[in-house]
């Protein structure tokens, strides 16, 4: 087995990387600068800030749920490497309106910026597994789909913290810096040619999704692994929506916490994106994933315990070093690394799973598909949780949903396990 990080090496692979780095680096900057903005500057009503956290990461998602099937076949049918060329141009477009928005404080321009930035994601995240397939060799592809989540994971900590810690301004000026070095490491990504004859695009929205996502699902390992990938993801949309909130107002923690909380979860899922390909020896393989999904629902568990009887907030936000020194802050933030360690190890064999079970011809369509499926888990989930939200329901209440969404996770990648492996 080729070590994980001697891919770095290789010019078939260092681009990607590299490309796919910045990318996820300036989704965080971007999102985390104006999720901060909005909730520490211009909102300030607890339930106004967690429906704005939850509107913004549903408008991210919608463009996955929407353009999905297009993205697919147009990565299946033309060179991979000219589509992300074209992407990472746009996404110096995208990033002048959301740098005007933050420069102005202009909540709508945000938005805007951010929808933008999940259609560009959109037409990237295909590429970023089906490629692997095609320049790397068979034992490489679980190694580098490692490392493509690690280096994902480790790019949102530092847009995390970068997003967290400078101001708007700066964080306009460094989404633009961002955007163009990503097309500049985008051009060096090496050709990509299609593997099939262009048999022509449907542009039909809804019916190339539908028929996208039949024709994958029908196949039960893909089924499988598709919806629990759904699982996480659908889970994980909720974290993330809610860790400004919690650190907020169940907390009673400054910016600078929720910026910890954030970076500690990237950590966590880089190194379980890495270890997983350790323990499984290199080997595409879905037997770790029941145990992780339950891991990762204890470590939830624990979490909600935690919050709900955490002391209600009273005063002026806690600082970072105050917050450290709170009884349970420790056991918090293990918390959160035990979910992302675990998280990792969940979801990295399952997108390896889907590019090497079926044609290379193919696997940008099966990404895609994944995608879409994804995305609608995602959209449901944000959109339960502003509901529930809205109808009364805590932030620390909604992690034991989380929790108890771990259970089907698992009995999903056990039934994928006994029917593959």
């Amino acid at each position: 087995m080729t070590p994980s990080f001697r891919l770095l090496a290789k010019r078939r692979f260092l681009p990607l990387f590299v490309t796919q780095f910045l990318g996820a680096f300036n989704d965080n900057l971007f999102r985390t600068a104006m999720i901060m903005l909005v909730i520490y500057r211009i909102y300030n009503d607890p339930a106004q800030e967690a429906a704005f956290s939850a509107v913004a990461g549903g408008l991210f998602i919608l463009p996955f749920f929407l353009f999905s099937a297009l993205s697919g076949q147009l990565a299946d049918c033309h060179d991979k490497a000219q589509i992300i060329r074209i992407v990472k141009t746009a996404e110096i477009a995208i990033m002048v309106v959301g740098a005007t928005g933050l420069f102005l404080h202009n909540v709508p321009l945000m938005l805007l910026a951010l929808l933008s930035m999940g259609a560009h994601s959109t037409f990237f995240g295909p590429i970023k597994y089906a490629i692997l397939p095609q320049h790397l060799e068979e034992d490489q592809v679980l190694p580098g789909t490692g490392l493509v989540e690690a280096g994902t994971y480790i790019a949102i900590l530092a847009g995390t913290i970068a997003g967290g810690i400078i101001t708007s301004e700066h964080a306009a000026i460094g989404v633009l810096l961002v955007a163009f070095a990503g097309w500049l490491s985008g051009r060096q990504v090496p050709p990509a040619p299609p593997l099939v004859q262009d048999a022509g695009v449907d542009f039909h929205i809804i019916r190339s999704s539908i028929k996208l996502v039949s024709d994958t699902m029908h196949v039960r390992r893909l089924f499988l692994a598709i919806l629990a990938i759904s699982f996480f993801w659908a889970q994980g949309a909720i974290l993330a929506a809610q860790f400004p909130p919690l650190v907020k107002n169940v907390l009673g923690a400054n910016q600078a916490v929720a910026t910890l909380f954030l970076a500690v979860f990237s950590v966590g899922v880089a190194i379980g994106s890495v270890a997983v390909n350790r323990i499984l020896q290199g080997a595409v393989s879905a037997r770790c994933s029941p145990v992780a999904a339950l891991v990762m629902g204890a470590f939830v568990c624990d979490l909600w315990w935690t919050a709900h009887y955490w002391p209600a907030p009273e005063g002026a936000l806690e600082t970072l070093d105050a917050f450290l020194n709170l009884p349970g802050a420790y056991r918090v933030l293990v918390d959160l690394l035990g979910i992302a360690i675990a998280g990792g190890m969940f979801v990295v064999p399952l997108y390896a799973f889907l590019t090497t079970t079926v044609a290379k011809s193919q696997t940008a369509r099966t990404v895609a598909a994944n995608n879409i499926v994804n995305s609608g888990a995602m959209v449901g989930a944000t959109l339960l949780l502003a509901a529930m939200v809205h109808g009364g329901v805590s932030v620390a209440e909604t992690l034991l949903m989380v929790a108890v969404a771990s259970i089907g996770a698992a009995w999903l990648a056990w039934l994928l396990h006994k029917a593959c492996d």
